[in-house]
């Protein structure tokens, strides 16, 4: 079975989980300095960082559009939603509101703001893979790519958003 995770945090749900890895960091020093006196605050902030940091990656990693072989997993973590092959109509690759290349699928049905499932959101490509983030981005596609192809759900891609996965990621332009 092919797993893929993607999937894009929305604004409010980040600053959620930014406000409660401040708030553990805060009450880990806080109790580090109740419990061993002010002399304290800088191990009590460490540890705080430590949990802190601890709280945001559990959080982050949880919230996923996972596609699978049988169905596609929108998690958060608090709840798991499943969405069928079945109402996927098409997939596109295009500019959004914010001027960055977003990878989508269009559902029928369903109650998903404007009927839709952001799989990816990304700076523009303008040069080769320059890092981590650019490999894991480019693997994200790659993987994203080959599910909706062996799905046989039909993707729309921008011209120059392919031009520029060709030229500087040496992905190959969709086949139809």
């Amino acid at each position: 079975m092919t797993t893929v995770r993607a999937g894009v945090v929305p604004t409010q749900r980040a600053a959620l989980y930014s406000v409660l890895g401040i708030l553990a960091t805060v009450t880990i020093c806080a109790s580090f300095v109740v419990a061993f006196g002010v002399n304290r605050v800088f191990t009590g902030l460490l540890a705080g960082a430590v949990v802190g940091v601890a709280v945001l990656a559990a959080l982050f990693t949880r919230d996923a559009v996972v596609l699978t072989d049988h169905a596609i997993y929108r998690r958060t973590p608090w709840t798991v939603a499943s969405i069928s092959w079945d109402r996927v109509v098409a997939g596109r690759f295009t500019l959004d509101d914010r001027a960055r290349w977003s990878l989508a699928l269009d559902l029928s049905g369903g109650d998903e703001p404007h009927g839709e499932l952001i799989l990816l959101s990304i700076p523009p490509v303008v040069r080769p893979v320059a890092g981590a983030y650019d490999m894991r981005k480019r693997d994200q596609v790659t993987e994203i790519r080959a599910i909706l192809r062996r799905k046989r759900i039909p993707v729309t891609v921008l011209p120059q958003i392919a031009g520029a996965l060709h030229e500087h990621w040496q992905i190959a332009p969709p086949t139809h």
